[in-house]
């Protein structure tokens, strides 16, 4: 046991300073649902700022709107962010009913809401030392509503 310790500490203390990667939003596009649950297949792009590749054995993906979980997902895709390179992958997630429901409650409540926060986090699986976890967060504006003319 004490050795399986002493391994694992200087397996810790081999791991090169890495930056964090950069993820941003690529795209969004709809998928087949079942019942009352939307689907959406949401594009990620993820540059790596490293000297050396970042590979994954699959990912998983959350994203809030206005503080509130509104999708999750994952995927057992395999590949590998080149160092100082980039990559598009595609995460299938799921809005459930009531992730629904809450969301628009929140904007039918909201005051001239035309701001809307998200954030989307996850991860990138690498095995035991190479999990790379990603945030990326900001927000859209929303059209302002049409103001009926007056007769």
């Amino acid at each position: 046991m004490t050795l399986f310790a002493i391994l694992s500490l200087g397996a810790c203390a081999s791991l090169p300073n890495r930056d964090p990667l950069t993820v941003d939003v690529a795209g969004i596009e709809s998928l087949p649902g079942e019942g009352l649950e939307l689907r959406l297949a949401v594009k990620i792009r993820i540059q790596n700022p490293n000297d050396v590749a970042v590979e994954y054995t699959g990912a998983a993906l959350s994203l809030d709107l206005n503080g509130h979980k509104l999708a999750s997902g994952v995927s057992a895709e395999v590949g590998t962010v080149p160092r100082y390179g980039e990559t598009v992958f595609t995460v299938p997630v799921t809005i459930s009913a009531l992730n629904m429901a809450r969301q628009v409650l929140g904007f039918v409540n909201a005051q001239n809401q035309t701001e809307v926060p998200y954030r989307v986090h996850g991860k990138l699986e690498g095995g035991l030392f190479g999990t790379r976890r990603f945030t990326d967060e900001g927000t859209f504006e929303l059209p302002a509503p049409a103001n009926p003319r007056p007769q």
